[in-house]
């Protein structure tokens, strides 16, 4: 059964910093993990995405103040979130990609609010 859990959103004033985890289980073949963020009216949209061997790219709306990071052995994600801002407020969802032709799974959504 395929799981994703993901843990550590809540409501942090402006400048503060929240970490997100995403455990995954049940998913073979895990290759790229990721989290995504949907603001009230607007579209999804990456964050920020690990692949299996460490390589990492963001978005830059959050360049040097959030960093993902993952552990193989637990099958978890991670984003740190430093220097939040009102504007980072959103649901912030976890993705788990197989590879080039195989599904991805998403997590079930965490919220993220940043007070001014």
């Amino acid at each position: 059964q395929v799981q994703l859990v993901e843990s550590g959103g809540g409501l942090v004033q402006a400048g503060g910093s929240l970490r997100l985890s995403c455990a995954a289980s049940g998913i073979l073949g895990i290759n790229a993990m990721g989290w995504h963020r949907q603001a009230p009216g607007k579209q999804r949209e990456l964050v920020a995405v690990i692949t299996s061997g460490g390589r990492t790219n963001y978005a830059e709306s959050v360049k040097g103040r959030f960093i993902i990071s993952r552990d193989n052995d637990k099958n978890t994600v991670y984003l740190q979130m430093n220097s939040l801002k009102p504007e980072d407020t959103a649901v912030y969802y976890c993705r788990v990609d197989t590879g080039t032709w195989g599904p991805a799974y998403w997590g079930q959504g965490t919220q993220v609010t940043v007070s001014s």
